[in-house]
């Protein structure tokens, strides 16, 4: 297996040698190329969104496969769908992620990043105030803004903390059968806390992306369990990717400490620096698709049932579509596109509200002190094929 906490010499190989690679002899093939990943999402009917199988990195180097659910599967909705199932779920969800809709979250966020803030400070380090930014505001700024934003009647943080990084860790790919134990308790525990707050929500249907589904299958518009499902990924996926872009962001600024001077000169490149974050440090690192039929991608043959895992991470610094690819860079006459969201008719319907929470807490940060560092020279990277997030990134501040 390659280094996870250091990917990119792998990812850089692989788009070289062998964009379309074959994982050992399973039936997984990663993609790693813009162009390549570009024409996959663009081929539907060939490659399928639907979630059927992941694959399991084990000990001795071998990758097995570990089922999801069959092609077709009722269980596959919003985010796993086609079209034009796809597009229905999409559709019923929108009405909350429109820019109004949004914005008017700003002033939420903005207090819940003061209060994080300044519960998580600890002012008696020897060598200046502590926080670990990633327990106390990463953690649990994204968790809180998607309970309001779906309107969770109660919820407890820490829980929805535990519930969605539990949903990752089964798809995971390098986990124990112990791991996978834990988590599909705890998973299973997020799907019993929603489908409870939404038969509530139907009793009196509120505001939020609950109250919207509600509405829905009260009017019989949309089934219950389907409703159910979209919730848990909005939950799931949509915390864990901001959760990992507002640790990634900061852990840049750490690495490249220019980075800050210039964008406390210019608050302007906040924009901007959110961006190049999500490019150079990818929330996923990928995600899978299913082939449909036998067909071929980059001159590789491929069979029906097998599966492509699409790596972002690599697409988003192949140096064909982007000047010194693995560097932040600022300059705004550089336009440099990313996956990260992914591509397509597929793009992240909580994109907006992503970026929005990574803006206003780098805002913070930069408000908030006159000087940060790091503390630690080995950072704490989650161990998993699908996600690229830190554990911890204790901060030193002035």
């Amino acid at each position: 297996m390659h280094d996870l906490d250091n990917p990119y010499p792998y990812y850089e190989t692989l788009r070289t040698d062998t964009p379309v690679a074959r994982l050992a002899d399973s039936p997984f093939y990663v993609v790693t190329s813009w162009d390549l990943i570009a024409e996959a999402v663009a081929r539907p009917d060939h490659f399928s969104s639907n979630l059927t199988a992941t694959m399991v990195w084990n000990a001795d180097g071998t990758v097995t496969t570990y089922p999801i659910a069959e092609l077709d599967s009722p269980i596959h909705a919003l985010a796993t769908a086609d079209d034009p199932a796809h597009r229905d779920h999409r559709r019923m969800v929108m009405p909350s992620m429109v820019a109004k809709r949004i914005g008017q979250l700003e002033p939420f966020i903005d207090h819940t990043v003061k209060r994080l803030w300044d519960s998580g400070i600890d002012s008696n380090g020897i060598d200046g105030n502590r926080i670990d930014w990633m327990t106390a505001v990463a953690h649990r700024v994204p968790m809180a803004v998607v309970a309001e934003l779906l309107g969770f009647p109660t919820y407890d943080i820490d829980d929805l903390i535990r519930w969605s990084f539990a949903t990752t860790v089964l798809l995971d790919g390098v986990v124990t059968a112990e791991q996978l134990t834990a988590a599909t308790q705890a998973a299973t525990e997020l799907g019993g806390h929603i489908a409870e707050s939404f038969t509530a929500t139907r009793d009196d249907p509120g505001g939020g992306v609950m109250g919207d589904l509600a509405t829905l299958v009260n009017r019989g518009d949309l089934d219950e369990s389907t409703a159910i499902i979209m919730l848990i990924q909005l939950v799931a996926a949509g915390a864990e990717s901001t959760v990992s872009l507002l640790g990634n962001a900061v852990w840049l600024l750490g690495e490249q400490p220019e980075l800050v001077g210039q964008l406390r000169d210019n608050r302007d490149l906040v924009r901007l620096f959110v961006e190049e974050a999500l490019r150079v440090e990818s929330p996923f690192r990928g995600h899978y698709r299913h082939v449909v039929h036998d067909t071929t991608l980059g001159d590789v043959a491929l069979p029906a049932n097998s599966h492509l895992y699409l790596m972002w991470g690599a697409a988003n610094r192949d140096a064909e579509h982007s000047d010194e690819p693995d560097r932040v860079n600022l300059d705004p006459a550089v336009r440099r596109p990313h996956m990260a969201f992914g591509k397509g008719l597929h793009l992240c319907v909580g994109a907006a509200l992503a970026r929005l929470e990574a803006r206003v807490a780098v805002n913070h940060l930069l408000d908030a002190t006159t000087d940060f560092t790091v503390h630690g020279a080995n950072p704490q990277w989650e161990r998993s094929l699908l996600v690229r997030r830190l554990r911890t990134l204790p901060l030193t501040v002035t």
